[in-house]
């Protein structure tokens, strides 16, 4: 029997919101079993850049990653949101290492090919190296993961968080019962986007295409459900939607999607 493993990836509503990132990382710290954390801080780099007097583009809610975009993501992401992650994970005795896809060669993609838009420094993951990754979870350590990978010949990319999130649970799920966790703003997938509480407790292949059907699910939650798919089909246990608090294991109000 495999021995579980816990892939949670948290947005950034939950990185810049002080109160709820310690909260998060209270629930997080108490997952028993190995565990690994997976984080952005999209928001937070567009701040810094317009602190630096750098206009961050966006096309279609989608960064473009130029040099001088990469740098700043690169000092926020590997730099100042993981170290602080990692520092209160430590506060909470919970002993986690902080990385980006070029330490120990563990997420490795290419930069984006153009097509209608040139989206820059922007990487597509190729693969995820599980050996190094479990040879640090079986060790006792936490690996947090920022959206950070690299090309193998030098260059750092910006990269999904959502689709690292996926691919490490698919890299790890040979030899681990891998559940994948997305925790951002909402309580889950929700039928009526104006009552929090109007949770979809379950979705299957099924009902995902009835709730496609009907526009229940759209825009934002259109990629991030394709990840979930993903990620079911390549040997992923469970995904789970929803706020920070379904972490709790009294708690019953997120989405669980199966196969």
């Amino acid at each position: 029997m495999k021995q579980k493993l816990s892939i949670v990836k948290i947005g950034g509503n939950v990185i810049e919101n002080k109160t709820e990132l310690t909260n998060f990382l209270s629930l997080f710290s108490k997952i028993k079993g190995p565990k690994i954390l997976v984080h952005g801080g999209g928001k937070l780099a567009t701040n810094f850049a317009k602190r630096l007097g750098i206009t961050s583009k966006l096309v279609g809610g989608r960064r473009i990653t130029d040099a001088d975009s990469l740098e700043i993501i690169t000092m926020t992401y590997a730099g100042l949101v993981n170290k602080n992650i990692v520092a209160q994970l430590q506060a909470n005795n919970c002993n986690a290492i902080g990385l980006s896809g070029a330490d120990g060669n563990a997420i490795k993609a290419h930069k984006r090919p153009v097509k209608e838009i040139d989206f820059g420094f922007v990487g597509d993951v190729d693969s995820v190296d599980a050996t190094t990754i479990t040879n640090l979870v079986k060790v006792n350590l936490t690996p947090v993961f920022c959206a950070l990978t690299h090309d193998g010949n030098g260059q750092l990319l910006n990269t999904n968080a959502d689709t690292i999130a996926s691919e490490i649970s698919i890299g790890m799920s040979s030899d681990y019962d891998t559940t994948l966790y997305y925790c951002f703003e909402k309580k889950g997938v929700l039928m009526d986007i104006a009552d929090e509480d109007s949770v979809v407790k379950h979705i299957n292949p099924a009902s995902y295409q009835q709730l496609l059907s009907d526009k229940i699910i759209a825009d934002g939650m259109l990629p991030k459900l394709e990840n979930c798919f993903h990620a079911l089909n390549a040997n992923v246990n469970k995904v789970c939607i929803g706020d920070t608090s379904m972490l709790n294991p009294s708690s019953t109000l997120f989405t669980t999607i199966t196969l």
